[in-house]
């Protein structure tokens, strides 16, 4: 076969049209609008009716469909998704009561997409319950973890305790789980209060050949291990507004090691006053009716 002969003009084409690409493509402007900030329709509590003003495309030549990614930010350039949408409006579902929810929409289609919103913060309307908290530790990354909670009934019909879990979320940043809990003192009496701690370890690989060495510890030292303490009661029924009073909590370490406190996810700041804490999340027969760790 003969050997294509590249000419000067054809070769002086060829890289004209290199630098036109080269040209778009360092162009980053997004191909469409940014979408308006949602705004909320409707606020129900495990629910949120939102709407926004539409992205468009920048090339009027474009008339590709646009679609809608709903989420709420977890660091930069990083989202938590929520929902999508083909219009302009979402109903997003399955969300903790009594929760506040940062939320953001990013418009995309086969032509490209758009920057993410404006950040919308609402909280969702309270269900039958919620928990406040109070922090009694002021060193974090001493070897205990100090605080309050207590259960309050924001409904309309008596609340059996007995129905309700509530969960104190931790991140073991050591990949050890020899956690204690404690009861200090309760309203209702540290016997009422069932406590139970639980963890969630990677998981060891499948046995087989490895790249390199196996490690023979799971999980490897210093991979954080999610859990959370749960709370269960045996007995008391709140009137609505009513409260289980307080229950005076302490974590430590079996050997009494020094712990971090700060990367947990229910963790907040001492403060020295009562404060809501939606990160602290409570079920009622199975059912979230408050918070969400990782809202």
């Amino acid at each position: 076969m003969r050997a294509r002969r590249v000419t000067l003009s054809t070769a002086t084409a060829v890289l004209l049209s290199l630098a036109a690409v080269g040209v778009a493509r360092a162009d980053d402007t997004p191909a469409l609008t940014t979408p308006g900030a949602p705004v909320v329709r409707g606020n129900r509590p495990h629910e949120l009716v939102l709407g926004w003003t539409p992205a468009t495309w920048r090339d009027p030549a474009v008339h590709d469909p646009v679609s809608y990614d709903i989420g709420s930010p977890i660091g930069t350039n990083a989202y938590r998704g929520l929902g999508s949408s083909d219009t302009a409006g979402i109903t997003l579902t399955g969300l903790g009561p009594g929760t506040t929810y940062r939320i953001a929409v990013q418009a995309y289609g086969t032509s490209g997409y758009s920057d993410h919103s404006p950040v919308t913060t609402v909280r969702t309307a309270y269900g039958r319950a919620k928990v406040d908290y109070l922090n009694l530790d002021w060193s974090p990354t001493d070897n205990q973890a100090q605080f309050v909670l207590q259960v309050v009934n924001t409904g309309t019909t008596p609340l059996d305790l007995t129905t309700v879990r509530v969960r104190y979320h931790v991140r073991l940043e050591d990949g050890s789980t020899s956690l204690v809990a404690e009861c200090d003192w309760a309203a209702l009496g540290c016997a009422a209060v069932r406590r139970t701690l639980q963890f969630f370890p990677v998981p060891a690989p499948p046995p087989g050949p490895t790249p390199g060495p196996t490690p023979t510890v799971y999980p490897i030292p210093g991979t954080p291990v999610p859990g959370w303490l749960e709370l269960a009661f045996t007995t008391g029924v709140l009137a609505p507004g009513a409260s289980s009073g307080p229950i005076q909590l302490r974590l430590h370490r079996s050997s009494w090691a020094a712990i971090d406190e700060r990367d947990d996810p229910s963790w907040r700041a001492a403060t020295g006053s009562w404060t809501g804490n939606d990160h602290v999340t409570l079920d009622v027969d199975g059912v979230r009716e408050y918070g969400d760790p990782w809202a």
